[in-house]
């Protein structure tokens, strides 16, 4: 199981009825009577009709024009879909515009003309004699492959001034076969393309930049958890930037127009890469070291101004595994409450999650928050449609996802019902500011008992992925509620530069229906904390009242009269032990949501091999319950050779939810 959200906390909500703010006696509303809202009630999921005898692995998604929709799929054909939206009562039609291209994963119209990246080049496809079919595949340019499986190309993202970013992934090694190699030109690079076919290296430090995209003029691509990349974030590239993976460094001295000047050497000599032999002679894999001094990313900015950190860090197993499509809500508020908002997709845990983004002193940096989960498969593209919509493509392509399908194309639409969510999450010199969709209960706001805050932040070291580290769990001092009840500040010590810091308003609810948030955490980035006035003390509230427990009824029994043994009781023989209850183990509908929550299905089946082995071959070991969860906090690799991507530690899956998981394991072996 390779991806697990982190602890889920007891929520502390506070009464629905509004008390005076200074009352210290307000009592907490029983969460069990408290709705908590769903993402189905505000975003629903509809999955559009599409021929049985088509097989949509979505690899790119573009609108045109005319609000038709183009789908390329990674088994090399595209798609026109009319009526996309099932307008009339009539299904939406499908038109095969072209085939025969070497996974295409990426497209994007522009004057006339569609453009795909395939795994070697960049392409525009034209249909000359209006037939519906492409006339014309033209090579805009080629670059390198060397062959390796893992050479995936991702683009075209249009720039505003009419050029092309595509980024490629890079391969691994052959003895180090975790490793990260670039070995052609180009991979792990960004490459800027004009429309006449000139190629300009732009940055490097990319992994596997699947989700690439702008936000207004700047360009940013994502990154999936490996090898240098602790965890998926958004990173803001500007040329010459390197962003952490150094297997394109070894291109920074050979290409004559690199615009990077670091190279691998000067990288390794302050970041060890660990590339160490055993008495053998073989390569030791690197392993995460539990009670070392971490060293991260940020440290080498000092040393090199290419470095180029996470504008927003999509936390691991929570916020995504395999990061995917960039997407700005540019619909004038047809989607909702988030316009100039940007919404990531993940493949891996088929989700989309929403990010606030800010620049503070010249530089990017924002919080990121759940949004919609449950599509049928990987979300791989999106594209808005005509009406606001958000359609979504789909495939798990062997890689694995949550979700019960191997491809898909859906679409989200927005209900008209405005989410009570944390619309964004500002720095501030003292704290954060947090400003909501809806005006929200001035008592539980003022509460310091709604509120649960920590930081941590991820390791930059050559193992595969990173647990959280070095996390603190952080004090709110104070807050103080705008006049509309629109914005809480959130006033606390301990701010971290460079550290995620997460935000739990588990007690916060609206002023209206007295509901708690759709989505009560979010991920905030701190890469500067802003200068500037602080709050004082006597402008907060700094009040706590905790929950009030629900007084039970006593069920203690009184002392029975204690009776002198008799010869007969006195030479009766002990009563046998009590024989343990046998504890049933769940069932799978029991344990498929917390095998999808947790993205298990991601990587494991119950009785086929994806990214990780299937359950009943786990099963077959005889681990039990316990040693399972030992395993889930601690991996053992080792225990599976034969499988490339190996399982990342987990220790914030809750106990007793792991527990749950590792019985019903145990019960496929029997």
């Amino acid at each position: 199981m390779k991806n697990i959200t982190f602890f889920l906390f007891l929520l502390l909500f506070v009464s629905a009825p509004v008390f005076g703010q200074d009352d210290p006696n307000a009592p907490a509303v029983d969460k069990e009577k408290l709705r908590v809202p769903k993402e189905d009630d505000y975003y629903r999921i509809q999955t559009v009709a599409v021929p049985e005898d088509i097989l949509l692995e979505v690899g790119g998604l573009t609108t045109f024009p005319d609000g038709r929709v183009a789908l390329s799929t990674r088994r090399g054909d595209v798609w026109v879909v009319e009526n996309p939206y099932g307008l009339g009562g009539k299904a939406p039609s499908f038109t095969l515009f072209a085939s025969g291209l070497h996974e295409a994963l990426g497209l994007a119209y522009k004057d006339n003309a569609l453009y795909v990246a395939q795994r070697g080049e960049l392409t525009k496809l034209v249909d000359e004699n209006g037939d519906g079919k492409a006339d014309v595949y033209e090579t805009i340019y080629a670059w390198q492959l060397s062959g390796h499986y893992h050479e995936y190309s991702f683009g075209p993202a249009i720039a505003p001034d009419g050029s092309f970013f595509v980024t490629g992934n890079v391969a691994f090694g052959d003895e180090e076969w975790w490793r990260g190699e670039s070995r052609v030109p180009m991979r792990g690079w960004t490459m800027r393309i004009t429309p006449d076919g000139k190629m300009e290296p732009w940055a490097t430090g990319m992994r596997s930049p699947c989700g690439i995209g702008f936000v207004g003029d700047d360009f940013f691509y994502d990154d999936n958890q490996g090898d240098w990349i602790g965890s998926g974030g958004i990173w803001h590239v500007t040329k010459g930037s390197f962003t952490g993976h150094p297997a394109g460094l070894k291109w920074a001295e050979q290409l004559p127009n690199s615009p990077v000047k670091l190279t691998t050497a000067q990288l390794y000599a302050k970041a060890d890469p660990r590339q160490k032999r055993n008495a053998n002679g073989f390569y030791i894999k690197p392993e995460n070291e539990q009670n070392e001094t971490p060293q991260y990313f940020y440290e080498l900015k000092k040393d090199f101004p290419e470095v180029r950190v996470p504008a927003v860090w999509l936390p691991h197993g929570i916020l995504g595994i395999s990061n995917s499509e960039i997407m700005v809500d540019k619909t004038g508020g047809k989607f909702g409450p988030f316009e100039g908002q940007v919404f990531v997709g993940d493949q891996g845990q088929s989700k989309i999650s929403r990010i606030f983004l800010e620049k503070v002193n010249g530089e990017y940096q924002g919080a990121s928050f759940d949004f919609r989960n449950n599509f049928q498969s990987g979300v791989l593209r999106m594209t808005w449609g005509h009406d606001g919509s958000l359609f979504v493509g789909e495939t798990n392509r062997g890689w694995g996802s949550a979700g019960d399908k191997n491809e898909g194309f859906q679409r989200l639409v927005w209900s008209g019902k405005v989410p009570f969510e944390m619309k964004a999450v500002r720095a501030m010199p003292d704290g954060f500011e947090v400003e909501f969709t809806k005006p929200v209960d001035r008592a539980s706001a003022e509460n310091l008992a709604s509120y649960a805050t920590r930081s941590f932040l991820y390791k930059y070291h050559p193992v595969y992925g990173s647990p959280p580290t070095n996390a603190k769990d952080m004090t709110v001092k104070g807050v103080k509620v705008s006049s509309d009840g629109m914005k809480v500040r959130l006033v606390m010590d301990d701010l971290r530069q460079y550290y995620i810091h997460e935000l739990r308003l588990e007690g916060v609810v609206d002023a209206e229906k007295k509901e708690a948030l759709v989505h009560q955490t979010a991920y905030y980035t701190l890469n500067n904390i802003p200068t500037g006035e602080k709050l004082a003390l006597s402008e907060l509230k700094t009040q706590s009242t905790a929950k009030v427990s629900t007084p039970s009824v006593s069920t203690t029994k009184p002392k029975a009269e204690v009776k002198k043994p008799t010869s007969t009781t006195a030479a009766a023989k002990p009563a046998a032990p009590k024989a343990k209850p046998v504890v049933k183990a769940p069932t799978f509908e029991e344990v498929k949501p917390l095998l999808q929550k947790h993205t298990c299905t991601a990587c494991h089946a119950a009785d086929k091999k994806l990214i990780g082995p299937a359950y009943n071959e786990v099963a077959k070991r005889g681990y039990s319950n316990d040693r399972i969860v030992q395993l889930i906090y601690k991996p053992e690799p080792k225990n599976w050779p034969g499988y490339a991507t190996e399982m990342a530690p987990m220790p914030q899956v809750p106990k007793a939810e792991a527990l749950k998981i590792a019985a019903w394991i145990n019960s496929l072996g029997k």
